[in-house]
């Protein structure tokens, strides 16, 4: 039940974090509807690939807006399998995400860089997700990203 009120929390989360599109809407039903079914197969997935990351969010602080942000999560695979990232897709366009291109060993470790153009932002709190789709339990995984963007002449 806990599950399921994180998930919503994030559904209305990417909402307001960039706009009510469809796009956005059914990404977001896509993810909840994953996570859902990834809790049900749990038992089946033993010898699979899983995220170790070091944190699954970061906080940029007050950053002027026009100012382009950037942030590396670094993670380590603790399965027994190569993690594989098939899919990884951000709540807007002004987040772009760069995961690592090879398939990551057991033991090893990989990143996933990300940029934040913050030139179109609002003034104000700004909430960014990355969604990785990956070989892993659960297949999805949620970082997010924040910053308190202010005016230029505040900025500075």
């Amino acid at each position: 039940m806990k599950k399921n009120h994180i998930v919503i929390f994030i559904t209305v989360c990417l909402l307001l974090a960039c706009g009510k599109n469809k796009t956005s809407v059914s990404k977001v039903s896509d993810t909840k509807k994953s996570l859902i079914d990834n809790e049900l197969n749990e038992q089946d997935n033993v010898d699979i690939p899983k995220f170790l990351f070091d944190n699954l969010t970061y906080h940029f602080g007050e950053v002027p807006q026009g100012e382009e942000l950037r942030y590396v999560f670094y993670f380590k695979n603790v399965g027994n399998s190569s993690l594989i990232i098939s899919d990884i897709s951000a709540s807007c366009g002004c987040t772009r995400p760069i995961p690592s291109k090879e398939p990551i060993a057991p033991g090893a470790k990989g990143e996933i860089a990300i940029t934040v153009e913050t030139e179109e932002k609002s003034v104000g709190e700004m909430i960014s997700y990355v969604v990785i789709t990956a070989n892993t339990f659960p297949e999805k995984t949620i970082l997010t990203l924040h910053a308190n963007i202010l005016s230029p002449q505040r900025g500075h």
